[in-house]
């Protein structure tokens, strides 16, 4: 007898954001070069007994830093949906990427699930390249370092089942590593894509982002986030602004804060628009 899954609940939580222009999306520009801004994320997965954090952002600090607008802590904000950072138990980190790798410290109980290729990278000889280690802080490599002395680092090789109805799926293209989540929910299997589709029009005009470790695997990342995916309204990109128009929040008071994925979209993309 086949055991159903559970439906999770997924929530997409806004923290940061800033400014920008579409030539700063696509590899070789844009010539309608209109303003598209980018939002940055994190991801929860509740459900079955269970809180799963996707990525976990960056500080004010780097925000600073890297000039944009830090909105609210993202350890924190997971609070507003009963989720608190010092008692979850597992993290999935997408990539290492400062906006996807940060405030690590803030799960200590947490086994951190990571691509080994995406470990090998960060920690590996191409880090000496400012090209290649510009994405990457180093002090969120230390601290998964040290999550790896304290045992807490759990390495995977490839596609991996976490629990039922979450899996693992690696693709590369954006970096050697990079990986996304696919969640059984109430609407069915949704892929939160992170950086595998920065926007909708990434993967639904397969223009690649202007990041890329590997085109062809860019491209074959797409074609899977839609194959694992029951239709492409249930691929959800990782920095769209329309994620927070076409999902409703938890509750009013969230809007604009949290999207609440496991619901059905409003939308799916600007082709829909």
């Amino acid at each position: 007898m086949t055991t159903a899954l559970p439906d999770y609940a997924v929530y997409a939580i806004r923290y940061a954001t800033r400014d920008a222009r579409r030539r700063d999306h696509f590899v070789g520009g844009d010539p309608h070069d209109a303003p598209m801004p980018m939002d940055y994320f994190v991801w929860a997965i509740v459900g079955a007994g269970r809180s799963v954090v996707v990525d976990t952002g960056f500080t004010a600090s780097i925000a600073a830093l890297r000039g944009r607008e830090h909105l609210r802590c993202p350890a924190d904000a997971l609070g507003l949906i009963g989720v608190q950072a010092v008692e979850v138990q597992d993290v999935v980190v997408t990539h290492m990427h400062y906006d996807h790798a940060g405030n690590l410290a803030r799960f200590p109980s947490a086994r951190v699930h990571i691509q080994e290729a995406e470990m090998q990278f960060a920690c590996g000889r191409h880090m000496r390249e400012k090209a290649l280690s510009h994405s990457y802080e180093c002090e969120d490599v230390v601290c998964a370092v040290r999550a790896n002395f304290a045992g807490r680092l759990e390495f995977h090789s490839g596609d991996a089942q976490l629990f039922p109805g979450i899996s693992l799926h690696l693709v590369g293209g954006h970096t050697p590593g990079m990986q996304f989540v696919r969640v059984h929910t109430r609407r069915g299997w949704v892929v939160l894509a992170s950086d595998a589709a920065h926007f909708y029009e990434n993967i639904e005009s397969r223009r690649p982002f202007t990041i890329v470790a590997d085109m062809q695997q860019m491209a074959d990342g797409w074609s899977r986030a839609n194959a694992l995916a029951d239709s492409p309204r249930h691929v959800v990109p990782g920095h769209d602004p329309l994620v927070m128009q076409h999902y409703p929040a938890p509750c009013k008071d969230l809007e604009g804060i949290v999207a609440q994925l496991d619901a059905e979209p409003t939308a799916c993309g600007p082709t829909t628009e």
